[in-house]
């Protein structure tokens, strides 16, 4: 499975159902999105800034994610963004097979 980060804010509709609810209930509906597209939810954090919460989840493929993601964000109630994480051992891989194709690349106005 490939971990995700979700990382996204409350609209007012958002906070509204946080006030109502709690974050308990919250980091539970979660979890059960998440295993509903057949992941595990690692973490859930609440969070001050521009980004309201922080969500670490092993998925299986980029379209679990993507239907997790939609479908939080179609409730209205926030935003979310979604980025792809990797080990050190799985970027360790990407560059070394990035190695033998590195002279064939021309950068834009080489």
């Amino acid at each position: 499975m490939t971990k995700y980060l979700f990382t996204g804010g409350y609209t007012t509709q958002g906070v509204q159902g946080l006030l109502d609810d709690s974050a308990t209930q919250r980091v539970a509906e979660v979890r059960k999105l998440v295993e509903a597209v057949g992941g595990d939810l690692e973490s859930m954090y609440f969070t001050f800034g521009r980004d309201d919460f922080h969500i670490i989840a092993s998925v299986p493929d980029n379209a679990s994610a993507a239907a997790a993601a939609s479908v939080a964000a179609a409730s209205g109630a926030i935003t979310v963004q979604t980025t792809v994480a990797m080990t050190a051992e799985e970027l360790d891989d990407g560059l070394s097979k990035g190695r033998p194709i590195a002279a064939a690349f021309r950068a834009p106005g080489d």
